[in-house]
């Protein structure tokens, strides 16, 4: 019976997760971009560009994202300035999930060995080149998992995008679960579909971490890459 009920709602269940994935998209680049921009701000040595990047940071890291959205979306318009739902959603993911990618990138930046910075130097680098040449390529494969941690926990935040209307994955849920009940079938369907989604993502993240190690001489096999586990200590290893 609940698969025959489940068919007619099956074009509302498909543009529900259109709409998960793709906000999970825009707001994951925007998240990476502000990452980055507030990761780098935060390592300058001039107090001003440092202490703004602080602030933004610590303030979309210490509010609620659903306030956030909340604010954004009504109370914005009252000074004169609307957004669409997406651009509300897209913005407020964007700032909460970049914030905290911003100290993934920072501390990633910070782990990559002194002699490198010091070997770079030598090299007569400018600040730039060495940056972009020598520490962001041995920085980017420790930013990876910490990268794919809050791109799951993005995607399993989209179900707050129903405050500002749009209605995504767990919306259509919901409005199934009113209108023919089923909860246990709806939303354990749901919980596959979430899990699936952060799998696939894990997986990719998976692919480009090893990916970046490959540039550095550190090559994985697939079925490494594919393992559920993490890399076997090298304590292990020796026994």
């Amino acid at each position: 019976m609940a698969a025959l009920e489940i068919q007619s709602w099956s074009d509302n269940l498909l543009d529900g997760l259109w709409v998960t994935v793709y906000m999970t998209l825009l707001s994951a680049a925007v998240a990476v971009v502000v990452a980055f921009v507030l990761g780098l701000l935060a390592r300058m040595s001039h107090i001003v560009p440092r202490t703004i990047a602080r602030v933004v940071i610590e303030f979309f890291r210490g509010t609620s994202l659903l306030v956030q959205l909340f604010w954004l979306f009504y109370a914005l318009p009252l000074w004169g300035y609307r957004l669409d739902p997406v651009a509300v959603g897209v913005l407020a993911f964007g700032l909460n999930f970049g914030a905290y990618g911003a100290e993934v990138v920072r501390g990633s930046i910070n782990a990559v060995p002194k002699p490198q910075w010091e070997g770079a130097i030598a090299l007569s680098l400018s600040p730039f080149q060495r940056m972009r040449r020598v520490i962001l390529p041995q920085a980017f494969p420790l930013m990876i998992p910490p990268f794919n941690n809050l791109l799951i926990q993005l995607i399993k935040s989209t179900p707050l995008l129903f405050v500002i209307t749009l209605v995504d994955l767990t919306t259509v849920a919901d409005q199934y679960r009113a209108a023919e009940g089923n909860e246990a079938f709806i939303f354990g369907l749901l919980l596959v579909i979430y899990f699936l989604l952060a799998y696939v993502s894990t997986l990719g993240m998976h692919l480009l971490e090893a990916r970046a190690k490959a540039r550095l001489g550190q090559r994985e096999e697939l079925k490494e890459i594919l393992a559920f586990h993490g890399p076997v200590p090298e304590e292990r290893e020796a026994a």
